[in-house]
């Protein structure tokens, strides 16, 4: 999207009145923010949300300066904006009640991506600390995408999880992407930035104050299939993410810990709530991956098996309407049930882009997963 279109969309937020919500209903109202900028009062003020004076703002709006100054600084900082029109823009978060117009983004969105999130308290225990790296690279070892907050505690280590497996991983921040907090994570969040991306919906220079969390949980969930609460103390942010994820839909999974621990106690009332336990990751996957299968999300993401659900299991035929990495484990599946170390062996490929085809595959009905992570094609 070109710096012109972009101006638009800066101009709106930073007018006193206009929110998220209101700048959907200009947009669908009017088609795009340019076209907001040049309706006349009466048509502006048609539109829910927008009085008289908010429309006068619109129409002699003039800090256009300003707005070109934080363009420059965004490109001179390697920042993209990526609005709620944008393909990169994450399918999920279109679906959430006062969805943020637009993303700052320090490295890429991928439209493949498949969002989980890790969260918990910033004060984790060893064992919390252990348990989220854990699993979240072995989520990230199937092809999934780690969401969290790069906090101390528990998001840092579900970020460091995703990298240890050359996943990726996103994190969303409540300040400004020129602002590193905390302090510490500066090397992760280099990290993050080169094997995922750092978003937030927040300008330039904007200090993390504690009213932005809330605001920044709300995407963490929403862009996300589900959220996994760690550890989480009775008061914690993550249980705000946690009630969040409900309002929008999205699973919430806990891990259970020590009833003797003030840590543990959130993820524990989560439980007794109706959150779902788990011990290990396919307590994640069995409830995601059907959420996946039937999202329109991946319709466009993969078009070659969209032409071909009900392809046999032979190698010419799946040949034909395959390709890349798809086609490579279906040759070497018709060699017979292979383990997925196996497969990544005989590839030569990243663990992750293995992974995640094989999880694709068997959402499209042409391989099947047994015990043991083996995989076979689909009879």
């Amino acid at each position: 999207m070109n710096q012109n279109h972009l101006r638009f969309w800066i101009a709106l937020k930073a007018i006193p009145g206009i929110g998220n919500t209101v700048i959907s209903a200009l947009i669908d109202r009017f088609g795009s923010p340019s076209s907001v900028f040049s309706a006349g009062e009466s048509d502006l003020c048609s539109v829910a949300g927008i009085s008289k004076i908010i429309a006068q703002s619109i129409i002699n709006f003039k800090n256009w300066d300003n707005i070109l100054r934080q363009l420059d600084a965004l490109h001179k900082n390697g920042i993209i904006i990526i609005t709620s029109q944008d393909e990169l823009y994450p399918a999920n978060l279109l679906n959430i009640y006062d969805r943020p117009a637009f993303l700052y983004v320090l490295g890429a969105l991928r439209k493949e991506d498949v969002s989980i999130a890790l969260v918990g308290s910033r004060r984790a225990s060893t064992y919390g600390k252990y348990t989220t790296e854990r699993i979240s690279r072995e989520l990230a070892l199937q092809g999934i995408t780690i969401v969290s907050g790069l906090a101390r505690g528990i998001d840092s280590c579900a970020h460091r999880g995703a990298l240890s497996a050359s996943g990726r991983t996103i994190a969303v921040l409540g300040c400004g992407l020129n602002v590193i907090y905390p302090p510490e994570n500066k090397n992760l969040f280099s990290a993050i930035a080169q094997h995922g991306a750092i978003i937030s919906e927040f300008p330039l220079d904007t200090q993390p104050m504690p009213f932005n969390f809330p605001a920044r949980n709300r995407i963490i969930s929403g862009m996300s299939y589900g959220v996994v609460v760690v550890e989480a103390g009775e008061k914690s942010g993550s249980l705000i993410t946690a009630r969040l994820a409900m309002e929008q839909g999205r699973d919430v999974f806990a891990i259970p810990g020590s009833i003797d621990s003030p840590a543990s106690r959130g993820a524990n009332s989560l439980i007794k709530q109706g959150a779902k336990l788990i011990d290990n990751i396919d307590d994640i996957l069995e409830d995601i991956l059907p959420q996946v299968e039937k999202s329109s999300y991946i319709k466009p993401v993969l078009p070659i098996l969209e032409q071909a659900p009900q392809m046999p299991p032979d190698t010419k035929a799946v040949s034909v309407k395959l390709d890349g990495i798809y086609q490579d484990i279906v040759k070497v599946l018709t060699q017979g049930k292979r383990h997925a170390d196996d497969i990544i062996t005989a590839l030569g490929a990243a663990p992750a882009g293995v992974l995640g085809a094989l999880i694709t595959l068997e959402l499209k009905g042409i391989i099947e997963q047994h015990p043991g992570k083996t995989f076979s094609l689909k009879k």
